[in-house]
């Protein structure tokens, strides 16, 4: 679910900004979902490219891979719409498993950056 070594050198690279970015994330990924999901409803292919981008980049910035998949098989289905001026059908069932994956990734994401978060033990340590 999460590409722990796209995390843990994300998490490196943004040193004491990563819990902010982190928060980003979760600001901009709930925006981003309910966008995606009001312009299903209204049938607004065009409305989903910018927040699928966003969801997309976002989320494999933090190793979320599948979610950033998903996030780029609506922005295409999306732009493929929006070209053939097509309504975005093809996009529901994506749409409907977005909300959840999304959900199930910022806990995990948000888990393992908690410090007060109990760790297992490393190989070779014995636990207190």
């Amino acid at each position: 679910m999460i590409d722990w070594n796209v995390f843990t050198r994300a998490r490196a690279e943004l040193g004491a900004g990563f819990v902010r970015i982190l928060g980003y994330f979760r600001e901009d990924g709930v925006k981003s979902v309910a966008a995606i999901e009001a312009a299903m409803r209204a049938q607004n292919a065009a409305g989903m490219v910018i927040p699928a981008h966003t969801l997309k980049g976002e989320a494999r910035q933090f190793g979320a891979e599948p979610l950033g998949a998903l996030a780029e098989r609506i922005e295409t289905i999306a732009r493929d719409c929006v070209e053939s001026r097509d309504t975005p059908e093809e996009a529901l069932a994506d749409i409907v498993a977005l909300r959840p994956l999304f959900e199930k990734t910022l806990t995990m994401l948000e888990r393992e950056s908690n410090p007060l978060v109990e760790r297992r033990p490393a190989f070779g340590r014995r636990a207190i």
